[in-house]
Formats: structure tokens, C-alpha cells, sequence
């Protein structure tokens, strides 16, 4: 998907057929075990906020790659959005804290250079002070993918976007709404996400997605870090709502008929990553219609890895919030789970923390006798999903054995200890499970997240007397000052 997207007319007969032949390419590949066992690896990818001096967004992407001059940061959809890769590693004895140390290095050193060209890095879920005006079609980044991206989801929805949602209230108030309209898909680009990324092999695949999708809604609940949009105090993790609703193509009437929207939690368990792929194919027409000269199933009979190219531009424009990814490097095939429902920050500490959790609680649940998502219905995990990103700590959620519980107690009780268990089996340092851990013990302690954090700032800012606009900007200050202290977000003071 960051490869640039010719925006030139495309014959789409020819494009669905060559999308379905790499479909049975997929398929004749797992059958016949052409893609290795190799050992599982994880990887990031972090998206990052950029601010002017007066900490609005910057529109300086393309300035401040020019100045970074490295390959690990890449363009996003928005001028005010950057994306780190970090090298993919071993998920093995002390490689958390290498990941916490080298996360540390590249934004240190990316903040210093982006100061260059006057931006500033904020490592943040959505950015508090965003308005309407950044929404506007001269802010997409240079790149023909997005216009063409943006181009094909108006055509197909035939109107513009609708952003509506409510969320829980500030303390003692009314529930805030936010109802507004979009003429692009800009909105998506107020998303800063923490991807996680975990190469498994074809026959591990299916435990460890569906384990993901069994842990999404813990995750948002514990690691909510975007409660304002446009002024709105809204959902702890507004980002779920928001991404939906930015990159819908379903026009009213197709919502009413039931058709899937691309952002998407799924609607069953997997026994294979090919169910993923297949459900792509069929229910998701193509939005960036390009193809490539590579017959998969020549190149698969040569000996070859197949690139797969058009299955896999299709995989990356259906939102799925665990993503299966095929992908080839130095010739070897290989597949991954993609976990996308994290925001950014609050710091690096806590971004690592988050991981740890992730990766130990995911390997354990997938190796279990029992698997729990054969004890728990598929419609439970995505309500699970959306009661988490709506209310925080403050949700209540459904898991087996347990029956409904506080985000924070099912963590502490059931869910930490399993990813202890997780970790120990991975190989990783008791010290780095111990450090990395202990965070998400003390924050479910504490039940303080990002998000709980920032709506407990501008509540008391308020009652001080700033008014909303205000007390937004004055929170931000705070939070990139706590930001780059380091401090994990459940040590930062409210008074």
C-alpha cells in the first residue's frame, strides 16, 4: 500500500480476474505448504502527529521527510501525518526493551530534525486541536494513491461523509454530539495508530487472529488514548467510530440492506487465513484498480514467490482491525496478523507496554487446549470491541468464565497472568515481562489510560474557566510535555 497508485482509468474486468487468480494461487500455496514455518517475528508501525508552534497541525510532511532522510518514516494519508516502521525482530529474551530503546531514538531524533522545518511530533490517538479546515481536500498528501483512494470512496458512496457520534460525558455534564459533514476522507487521517505486527506460520495463523480478535476489546478499553474530535468530547477511542465512518463507501440505503462496511471486525471465527482473503474478494468490489504483468500461478509453478500483487493492494483497502497481510522479502513468502486497533502514545513506555500485553495474552490464548473463542460467541468479541472504545475503564465485558466484568478486573485477573504465561513461552527476559507488564498492572491499578487523562485535564480546565478551545490547547501543552518526560501515562498527575 505505499506504493504509489497510477491514477489513470483501469479495465476492472481485467482487474477482478487477476485478483481472483491470486486468490487460487493463495490457495493452491497453503494447500501445498509453499509458504515456510519460520520463526514468528513481530514489527510496528507508528503513526505521528505533526504541530506547528502554536500546536496545530503542521501541513510539513514532505519538508520533514526531506530532512529526516530515512527510509523508516513514511508519508500517511494527511500532510500532517508521519509513519515510522521499525525493523521487524524476534519476539525473544530482552527484544522489548530493544524496542523501547530504538522507539525512543528514532522520535528523539526525528523531534530534533522536524524542528528544522518548525514541527513539532505529537504521539497522540487523534489530535485535540484538528478542525474542520484540516479536512480540506489541499491537505492530502502528494501521493496519487490517496487522491485516487479519496476519489473512488466518494464515487461509490455518491455523498458526502457523515461524521455522527456521542460519547459518555465529562463529569456532572450533558453527553456532547458531534454532527458534521466531510468532502473527503481526511477524517481518516485525524487516526494515529500503533500497528502490531506478528509473522506467523500458515497453521498458527487462524488461532492467533481469532486470539486477537477475542482480545480487541481489551485493548481499546485499557489503551484508550482519543477522547476529542472537533471540539466534541466523545468516545475514549474515537478512532473506532471515526475510521468507519471516514472510509464508509455505503451510501444509506446499502447500510439499510445490510451490506459490510470496510472498516470491519469480521462476522466469524477463522480456520485459515484464506477465509480472510476470500471474504475480501467476495464482498468488497476494488478501489484502486491497478495490475501488474505477474501471472501468480506461473510465477508459483516457476518456483518463484507469486507477489500476489492485486490480492494484496485489495487486502489494504478493506479496514479490517486484525488484518491478515501476505507479503515476500528476499524472495520468501510469509503471513502476518496485522492488530490495528491501538491509538499512539501516550509515550514510548507505554506504546511497548501495550505490545507486551498483545503479543503474551495473544500466544497464550492460542496455545490453550481450549480455545476461548470456542466458549464465546463471535457477536460478543465485537461488542466487547465497541464497549471498550466507547467507555474506557468504564466499560463492562464479556469473557468466559469470567461473565461481565470491568476492563481493569478482567485484566488483573485473568488476562495478565496469561500474558506472563505468553511472554515466558515466547522466551522473553522475566525482567522485560516484568517492566513491560507491570505497566498495564499499574495503569489497571490506577485506571488511568490517555484518554481518561485528557478528559480529566479539560474538565478541570474548564471548571478553572478556559473555554473548550482553549482548554484543548492547554491539555496538549501538558500531555507532549509528559510526552516526552517518559513517565508512563499512569504516573501523570491530573492536578
Amino acid at each position: 500500500m505505499g506504493k504509489d497508485v497510477l491514477a489513470t482509468a483501469c479495465d476492472r474486468s481485467r482487474y477482478r480476474r487477476k485478483v481472483q487468480r491470486c486468490l487460487d494461487t493463495m490457495e493452491m500455496m497453503l494447500a501445498d505448504g509453499t509458504i515456510p514455518e519460520r520463526p514468528q517475528r513481530i514489527g510496528l508501525e507508528l503513526e505521528l502527529n505533526l504541530i506547528d508552534d502554536v500546536h496545530r497541525p503542521s501541513m510539513t510532511n514532505t519538508e520533514v521527510l526531506e530532512t529526516l532522510d530515512d527510509p523508516s518514516f513514511t508519508t500517511e494519508l494527511g500532510r500532517h501525518n508521519l509513519e515510522l516502521n521499525v525493523p521487524p525482530r524476534k519476539l525473544s529474551g530482552d527484544s522489548l526493551t530493544e524496542l523501547d530503546f530504538e522507539l525512543r531514538n528514532y522520535l528523539t531524533d526525528a523531534d530534533a530534525k522536524a524542528s528544522a522545518t518548525g514541527a513539532g511530533l505529537a504521539l497522540i490517538g487523534i489530535l485535540p486541536t484538528l478542525t474542520e479546515e484540516h479536512f480540506e481536500a489541499k491537505w492530502l498528501t502528494s501521493n496519487s494513491r490517496y487522491s485516487v483512494l479519496n476519489d473512488q470512496i466518494f464515487a461509490a458512496r455518491g455523498e458526502r461523509t457523515l461524521l455522527s457520534m456521542a460519547g459518555p460525558p465529562l463529569p456532572g455534564r450533558r453527553p456532547e454530539r458531534l454532527r458534521c459533514h466531510a468532502e473527503t476522507i481526511l477524517p481518516e487521517a485525524a487516526c494515529t495508530s500503533a500497528q502490531l505486527h506478528l509473522q506467523v506460520s500458515p497453521d498458527q495463523f487462524a488461532a492467533y487472529w481469532n486470539a486477537a480478535q477475542c482480545l480487541a476489546g481489551v485493548q481499546l478499553a485499557i489503551g484508550a488514548n482519543s477522547p476529542f474530535l472537533l471540539g466534541k468530547a466523545l468516545w475514549h477511542e474515537t478512532r473506532i467510530p471515526l475510521f468507519l465512518q471516514s472510509t464508509d463507501t455505503r451510501p444509506e440505503e446499502l447500510k439499510n440492506q445490510g451490506v459490510r462496511p470496510r472498516v470491519w471486525f469480521g462476522e466469524r471465527w477463522i480456520t485459515s487465513i484464506f477465509d480472510l482473503f476470500e471474504e475480501n474478494v467476495h464482498y468488497f468490489p476494488g478501489l484502486l484498480a491497478e495490475t501488474d504483468d505477474e501471472d501468480p500461478i506461473d510465477a508459483l509453478e516457476s518456483g518463484n514467490a507469486p507477489k500476489l500483487t492485486e490480492l494484496r493492494l485489495h487486502n489494504g483497502t478493506v479496514w479490517r482491525w486484525n488484518r491478515p497481510i501476505y507479503d515476500v522479502v528476499n524472495g520468501v513468502p510469509h503471513l502476518r496478523v496485522e492488530n490495528r486497533v491501538l491509538p499512539g502514545g501516550p509515550t514510548v513506555v507505554d506504546v511497548v507496554a501495550n505490545a507486551a500485553f498483545f503479543y503474551g495474552a495473544q500466544r497464550a490464548l492460542a496455545d490453550a487446549d481450549r480455545p476461548v473463542w470456542s466458549q464465546m460467541s463471535f457477536q460478543a468479541a465485537e461488542d466487547n470491541l465497541f464497549q471498550g472504545a466507547r467507555q474506557g475503564m468504564d466499560a463492562e465485558l464479556y469473557w468466559p468464565g469470567v461473565g461481565w466484568s470491568p476492563p481493569d478486573e478482567l485484566v488483573l485477573r485473568v488476562l495478565l497472568p496469561l500474558a506472563y504465561d505468553g511472554l515466558a513461552a515466547a522466551g522473553v527476559s522475566t525482567q522485560a515481562a516484568d517492566r513491560y507488564l507491570g505497566v498495564i498492572e499499574q495503569r489497571c491499578l490506577a485506571r488511568r489510560t490517555g484518554s481518561s487523562w485528557q478528559r480529566g485535564r479539560v474538565d478541570r480546565l474548564e471548571r478553572d474557566g478556559l473555554d473548550r478551545e482553549n482548554a484543548l490547547r492547554a491539555m496538549l501543552i501538558e500531555y507532549l510535555g509528559l510526552m516526552h518526560g517518559g513517565d508512563p501515562v499512569h504516573e501523570w498527575p491530573l492536578a
